[in-house]
């Protein structure tokens, strides 16, 4: 049987974090071309921009849960 050390197995976190980056990396994609337009939808707009803002704040939530707490 072979050991597999417990750092080299991708956590639920790990997975939830890549799919929001991957979120996260679409949104600005879709922003980029939306402002690329000479008459941008401002109210499309401002809906991915509030979205792709509500994926960062996950991002970091999970990144935060992440790092063990350190009690000095």
């Amino acid at each position: 049987m072979i050991e597999q050390d417990t750092n080299d197995i991708p956590t639920i976190g790990d997975n939830r974090l890549a799919q929001l980056r991957a979120q996260h990396r679409i949104l600005h994609e879709k922003i980029d071309e939306l402002l690329q337009r000479p008459f941008a939808d401002q109210i499309q707009l401002r809906r991915l921009k509030r979205e792709k803002l509500q994926v960062k704040d996950a991002i970091q939530r999970i990144r935060s849960q992440m790092i063990p707490d350190l009690d000095a």
